[in-house]
């Protein structure tokens, strides 16, 4: 084969590439992104204004809000609402806490079919698990230098 028809080819290549290579709007992104990832902050804060409403400690107010957005993004993720919502907007659902919850709950519904100790329980920290033991070993680390730190002082 010559060069023309190689460069011809690749050129072709080329073309074939980008016609199917998936364009993206990164702004649209960002909007979606900031549109959802706002959406779950805001029914954050109605849920934490709602247990101040009841006369909740702040302490009380933070728990309760932490532990209903967790029990939401888990109900949706089971209904398969979540993962759609993810889809369209990216990061804006992957960042809060509603986003650790999915990571937590998906691979436990993707392997329920496994049965209960092969599939949800080997499976359900697939992706959490990391997070939990570096934030587990970090705080650890951190902790054992600030116990040093007060014994030196």
């Amino acid at each position: 084969m010559d060069k023309v028809q190689r460069m011809k080819q690749q050129k072709q290549y080329e073309d074939y590439v980008k016609k199917k290579t998936p364009r993206h709007n990164v702004w649209l992104n960002m909007l979606k992104a900031f549109l959802l990832g706002g959406t779950i902050c805001f029914l954050g804060q109605v849920i934490y204004h709602y247990c101040e409403m009841q006369k909740l400690s702040a302490d009380e107010c933070s728990s309760w809000t932490s532990l209903l957005l967790v029990l939401i993004s888990v109900l949706l993720t089971g209904t398969g609402i979540y993962p759609r919502l993810a889809k369209w907007g990216g990061a804006g659902a992957l960042v809060p806490i509603t986003g650790f919850a999915n990571s937590v709950a998906a691979p436990a519904i993707e392997y329920k079919k496994e049965g209960q100790v092969f599939g949800i329980g080997c499976k359900i920290f697939t992706i959490a698990g990391p997070v939990i033991l570096y934030g587990i070993v970090t705080s650890w680390a951190l902790g054992l230098l600030y116990w040093v730190w007060t014994l030196l002082n």
